[in-house]
């Protein structure tokens, strides 16, 4: 048994500089995620010098996921699910960002996985939410959204096929997607949207080769064009390696990640660039992938 023990320390102390995250500096992040969350229970987006912080239905589902991630507590949880049910508006089945704000299918997409985040039933709004899926998700943004709701409540649309038919629609001949430097960044996000609409994944070993050579000096990944790497786009294709149970390189994007962290605790979307709610959740669901075994589906 004393043995065990030691073992399991011992692979406790390991794991710590793998994920990048002391307990400290765990904990840091989550009172910097916590200390955006505002009177009416749902967070800011970021800290702003004027103090005028409304919440957003975006960033508070990127702190409760955060807060999982990092091992942290919710704070006036009842608010947080009230400010959450106020966004919904039944005239159109959707969720806006706020009460009150305007509806569209990416928020809506955002309210439902933010009602499973919180385990709260989603049976109120996932017909009207999905009629309106129906009739307004058009582009690939949206569809990969709806993708991402599909899964966290686990729908089975009748638009769905529809929806895979449009995103293979731009799939190339080798299986991947995009062109120029950001195709790891568009064959991840498409070959994630594929997996969650019940599709193949076509040439897989051709799509992992084309992942991995998009990660760049700096150890991230980025859009076509840019010349360094953020974390939304290393989040993106980290998900489809997450998700087609394989890692990038996973040394040097651990160390692009931790670049991003700022003083205050949380991280910006590239380094130097200002924490927000959003980014320090793409930087802990990406550390909690590179310390996971990959598994199928992602989270």
């Amino acid at each position: 048994m004393y043995r065990y023990c030691v073992i399991c320390v011992g692979f406790l102390v390991f794991l710590a500089p793998l994920l990048g995250q002391t307990a400290a500096e765990k904990r840091a992040t989550c009172a910097y995620v916590l200390g955006l969350q505002q009177p009416d229970g749902g967070f800011a987006p970021a800290v702003v010098a004027s103090g005028d912080r409304k919440s957003s239905l975006r960033a508070t589902l990127g702190a409760l996921r955060t807060l999982k991630y990092f091992d942290g507590e919710l704070a006036h949880r009842a608010q947080c699910e009230r400010f959450i049910q106020g966004c919904f508006d039944k005239q159109s089945g959707a969720f806006a960002d706020q009460p009150g704000g305007t509806a569209d299918v990416i928020t809506t997409s955002i309210g439902l996985m933010t009602l499973v985040e919180l385990k709260l039933s989603v049976q109120e709004y996932e017909g009207p939410a999905f009629k309106y899926f129906g009739d307004h998700a058009k582009g690939f943004d949206e569809i990969r959204m709806v993708a991402a709701a599909i899964e966290a409540v686990h729908a089975e649309p009748a638009t769905a096929g529809s929806w895979l038919q449009q995103v293979l629609a731009t799939q190339k001949a080798d299986g991947t997607f995009g062109k120029g430097d950001g195709i790891a960044r568009d064959t991840g996000s498409a070959i994630v949207t594929v997996m969650r609409l019940g599709g193949t994944v076509q040439d897989p070993k051709n799509v992992l080769k084309a992942l991995r050579k998009g990660q760049r000096a700096d150890g991230g990944f980025g859009k076509e064009g840019a010349p360094a790497s953020d974390l939304e786009t290393s989040y993106r294709v980290t998900r489809a390696f997450h998700m087609l149970r394989e890692k990038p390189d996973t040394e040097r994007l651990k160390a692009f990640v931790l670049r991003c962290r700022n003083t205050d605790g949380g991280y910006g979307m590239t380094p130097g660039q200002p924490s927000s709610a959003s980014t320090t959740y793409l930087a802990a669901i990406i550390a909690h992938w590179l310390s996971e075994p990959p598994s199928f589906p992602g989270d």
